[in-house]
C-alpha cells in the first residue's frame, strides 16, 4: 500500500467496522466516491478516512439518519444544507433542555403538594369530577387534549378510570391550578406514565441531564471533525 492510498480494510479496522460497511457508506454518500484500480478495486485516501471520522462523530451527536444526510450534503457540495441540518439538531436539543426544565419545575410543584393516593378500584366521570370539584365536561376536555386516557366499559361504553388514570387526573388538576396550559401538561403526564409515576420520574432526571450533556459534548466533537473535513475539502 503506497502512502495516502488506503484499502477498505484499512478504514474498517480503524473504527471496528466491516469492509462491507465501508462499501455501504460509500454507496450511501457518507464517503465521497472512491477511485478504482484497473482491476476494479476501490482505492481510498486520507480524505475518505477523514470523512469516516466525521460520520462516526456525527452519529452519536445527531443520530444516524441526520448524520447520513449531513455527510451526503457535504459530499455533494451542498454545505448550506448540511449546516441547516446541524442547526435544526441544535434547536431540537435546546427544546429538549427546555422540556426537561419544565418537567423538573412541574415535579417540584407536584412533590410540594403530593396528591392523595388514587383508590385501588375504578371510578367513573361523575364521582371523579365531584371528588376534584370540577365538571365532568372538564375531564372530557382533558381527554380530548391527550392528558388522560381512560378505558371504556365494553358493555355500557362509559369511561372507566383506573388507579393510573385517577393519578393522571389528579396531577393534571394540580398543574392546571398551578397555571400550566393543557399543551404543557400533556407531555409532562406522558413522562410520568413512561416512568411509572412521579417518584420514578424524579429518579430519571439525572440520567436525562447526563444524556443531554453527552449529546452536547458529542455535537462539539463532531463540529470540530466536520470543520477540519471542510477545510481539507476546500484546500483540495
Amino acid at each position: 500500500m503506497s502512502r495516502g492510498r488506503l484499502r477498505p480494510v484499512d478504514l474498517a479496522r480503524a473504527h471496528g467496522l466491516s469492509t462491507q460497511a465501508i462499501r455501504n457508506y460509500e454507496e450511501a454518500g457518507i464517503l465521497p466516491p472512491a477511485d478504482r484500480t484497473p482491476h476494479g478495486y476501490r482505492v481510498y485516501t486520507l480524505l475518505h478516512a477523514q470523512a469516516l471520522r466525521v460520520f462516526v462523530a456525527l452519529a452519536p451527536a445527531h443520530g444516524h439518519q441526520t448524520a447520513t444526510a449531513i455527510m451526503q450534503a457535504v459530499n455533494q457540495d451542498a454545505v448550506e444544507n448540511a449546516l441547516t441540518l446541524i442547526d435544526e439538531s441544535h434547536a431540537q436539543l435546546l427544546q429538549d433542555r427546555r422540556t426537561l426544565s419544565s418537567v423538573e419545575k412541574a415535579l417540584r410543584d407536584l412533590t410540594s403538594a403530593e396528591p392523595a393516593p388514587p383508590p385501588s378500584g375504578v371510578t367513573f366521570v361523575g364521582p371523579l369530577a365531584r371528588q376534584l370539584g370540577i365538571r365532568p365536561a372538564t375531564l372530557r376536555k382533558w381527554e380530548q387534549a391527550g392528558l388522560i386516557q381512560p378505558q371504556r366499559d365494553p358493555k355500557t361504553g362509559y369511561r372507566v378510570y383506573g388507579p393510573a388514570d385517577v393519578r393522571d387526573v389528579q396531577l393534571a388538576h394540580q398543574l392546571r391550578r398551578g397555571g400550566y396550559l393543557l399543551n404543557q401538561i400533556a407531555p409532562l403526564l406522558t413522562q410520568v406514565r413512561t416512568a411509572g409515576g412521579v417518584a420514578p420520574l424524579a429518579a430519571t432526571l439525572s440520567d436525562w441531564h447526563r444524556r443531554l450533556t453527552m449529546r452536547s459534548r458529542s455535537m462539539l466533537a463532531a463540529a470540530a471533525e466536520l470543520d477540519a473535513y471542510l477545510r481539507e475539502r476546500d484546500a483540495r
